[in-house]
């Protein structure tokens, strides 16, 4: 079974998250979309909140599986029996920072390899950054995030 893990903050998940997972889909026989849990850091949303609202948004979908997660994500994949990161690219910046973790993690646990989805064209510009800062400032992020994130965020 290829199992892969996409893992992140997700704080909060966006069209281009969503993206990306739907396009991994015919690569996996199973994703686990892995809310990394850091208690050093105040987000927007609550771990719980995240696990809610992303669930809401793959609700058909049993190929993947919404989990949080504490420590080392390749430690998670371990956990889980993932062969395979997923994580996506925005733009070169993103490619320098990603290839640094993937290298590292290789070293770590060279069975698991991670595999690089470009940010789809019109996407790529949304970061979860971008969003709460919209969204902090009464802007409308509904171009930004799922239907199931917006509506959240609006009875928030």
């Amino acid at each position: 079974m290829k199992i892969a893990v996409f893992a992140g903050s997700f704080d909060p998940f966006t069209l281009a998250h969503q993206d990306l997972v739907e396009r991994a889909l015919p690569l996996f026989d199973k994703i686990y979309i892995a809310v990394g849990v850091n208690s050093a850091k105040q987000g927007l949303l609550t771990v719980e909140d995240k696990l809610y609202t992303i669930q809401a948004v793959f609700k058909d979908h049993p190929a993947i599986e919404i989990v949080s997660f504490e420590g080392l994500t390749i430690n998670f994949c371990k956990k889980v029996g993932a062969n395979f990161l997923l994580r996506g690219l925005r733009n070169t910046a993103d490619f320098e920072f990603e290839n640094s973790i993937a290298q590292n993690n290789l070293l770590l646990a060279p069975q698991i390899e991670t595999y690089f989805l470009m940010s789809r064209s019109g996407l790529a510009h949304i970061s979860s950054t971008i969003v709460r800062d919209v969204w902090k400032n009464k802007g409308s992020i509904a171009q930004m995030v799922p239907a199931e994130i917006d509506d959240f965020l609006k009875n928030k």
